[in-house]
């Protein structure tokens, strides 16, 4: 008799929809936007710190703005610097429209194979700004960075 085996996924996992049907209330183009970039570990604006443990980053939205889809892979926490209101797009299909307040803070967990990849939307009128906090000794391996988004690259204000 064959031995079967199920998957158990973490607490946050979400499954990416392979119907193109489940985007049809997506903005024309997203979803391709989404497959793009699904293998996207750039989950903020500026990496601020990294050790082989953690990565910092900070995540700034402007009023209208979108940051681009990205994937995360090992449990991490969010922190709001800011009020502010936004919409999620996930990889299922599923939007979510969510109002932040200064101090709101989540934290999510992944499972070996797991990941959420989903873009987030500033659809209100003032800035939306986060602190990001990623454990890169979890199940999965971390996913790569470009050098341009670490802090000791981006141009002087």
């Amino acid at each position: 008799m064959a031995e079967t085996t199920s998957v158990t996924h973490g607490p946050d996992h979400v499954e990416m929809a392979q119907d193109a049907a489940a985007f049809a209330h997506w903005p024309d183009g997203m979803r391709d936007e989404m497959l793009q970039y699904q293998n996207n570990g750039v989950v903020g604006s500026v990496l601020v710190s990294e050790t082989d443990n953690v990565r910092v980053w900070h995540l700034h939205i402007a009023p209208g703005k979108r940051c681009a889809f990205h994937r995360h892979v090992n449990a991490y926490f969010w922190s709001s610097l800011a009020d502010g209101k936004a919409r999620g797009y996930f990889a299922s299909g599923e939007i979510r429209d969510v109002s932040h307040y200064f101090g709101e803070t989540k934290h999510f967990a992944y499972g070996s194979e797991d990941s959420m990849v989903h873009s987030v939307e500033n659809i209100g009128d003032t800035d939306l700004r986060f602190c990001t906090v990623e454990f890169l000794d979890g199940p999965n391996s971390p996913l790569p960075i470009p050098d341009e988004y670490r802090l000791e690259n981006q141009p002087a204000s």
